[in-house]
Parts: structure tokens; C-alpha cells; sequence
């Protein structure tokens, strides 16, 4: 059984450890615990990992955050993935940070790689892994705010949310959602 885990983000290093480019560094994150090398492929690096008998394709879109549904639609065509095993990981605003919260299906919320995704797919119902990164920036800053650099007390709690991230990426492709849900959401 195939899944595609899509982190959101932006190629560059101008991006890298940026709030914007969570959904990149929870899968560079699981990708160092499993000893796994992303190569640039078609939209995106592209890594494959084996868990408990699934086969996890792990994908960072390098179409930009604005046109991540290319590379996401690509990718479930081209492996013959059907939506429900679609998790796609990106920040969230809306949420405190390190607040994981996954859900089944769900609206964009604002997001612009929800949104391409949406646009592409013509569809919401594909399962989400929002980190929350605060909101802690003056009015007409946001934007600033997502692609800046993590703060120090950040920075600390990050491996440890991180992990929790992965280990939920892992309960999505081998247990029921609503148990992951449950086991995740608001720990």
C-alpha cells in the first residue's frame, strides 16, 4: 500500500528552518532518523520509506508553496495513490506553537499551498498535518512573520514536536484516522 506525504515549503536557502517551510523539516526530520536521502525528481526530492509493510513516498515540492497541487497531483497519478492516503504537512497560523492538529479533510483556511492544492484537485477531502507557528507579528507583518527564522525558545522545543509530527505520520499510514486524531490533535 502506497501513501505520499507531501511537506509544504519553499526550495532555497534563503527558506530553510523558516516557520513557512515546516512541512520540509518534519520530513527532513524523519528522513534523518530512517537514514533516507531525498533526490530530486519530477515537482520535487523525493525519498521512499518502508514502514510496517506500507511504502511512504515522501515529497518536497520544489514548485513553490503557491503551485504545490502541480507537484501533489503529479505524484498521485503518476503512483497510482488514492487521495485518503494523501497527508499533506504545513504551517498554521492560526494555531499556539508546536499545537499539531491533523484532520480527515478540511477548507484551506487562508493557506496558499492549501489553496493550490484545492485548486488542482478540485477536491478538500484529503488529510492535513497543520503545525501551528503562532501569531505572534504586528498587523501587515505576516508575511514577514512566516519566513522568518524560528526564536531561540523555539529552536529548543523543535525536536521534540518534530518527533511527534513524525510519529503521527507514521500512525496515518497504519491505523485508523480517527485514532490518530484522537492520539495527536492537542498533545
Amino acid at each position: 500500500m502506497k501513501y505520499l506525504i507531501t511537506g509544504l515549503g519553499n526550495p532555497g536557502n534563503e527558506y530553510e528552518n523558516t516557520r513557512h517551510n515546516i512541512g520540509f523539516s518534519v520530513l527532513d526530520y524523519l528522513a534523518n532518523q530512517e537514514n533516507l536521502i531525498f533526490e530530486s525528481a519530477r515537482h520535487g526530492l523525493t525519498t521512499t520509506f518502508k514502514f510496517k509493510g506500507r511504502s511512504l513516498i515522501l515529497l518536497k515540492p520544489n514548485t513553490y508553496m503557491n503551485l504545490s497541487g502541480k507537484a501533489i497531483q503529479y505524484w498521485l497519478q503518476a503512483e497510482k495513490i488514492p487521495i485518503e492516503n494523501l497527508l499533506v504537512i504545513t504551517d498554521d497560523l492560526a494555531l499556539p506553537f508546536g499545537t499539531i492538529r491533523i484532520r480527515a479533510k478540511g477548507s484551506d483556511g487562508g493557506h496558499n499551498g492549501l489553496k493550490s492544492i484545492q485548486e488542482i484537485l478540485n477536491r478538500t477531502d484529503y488529510a492535513r498535518l497543520r503545525f501551528g507557528i503562532g501569531s505572534e507579528f504586528n498587523k501587515g507583518s505576516q508575511v514577514n512573520y512566516v519566513l522568518s527564522q524560528w526564536s531561540s525558545d523555539e529552536n529548543s522545543a523543535l525536536p521534540e514536536r518534530l518527533q511527534k509530527c513524525t510519529d503521527a505520520v507514521k500512525s496515518f499510514a497504519t491505523v485508523e484516522m480517527g485514532f490518530t486524531m484522537s492520539n495527536f490533535n492537542n498533545k
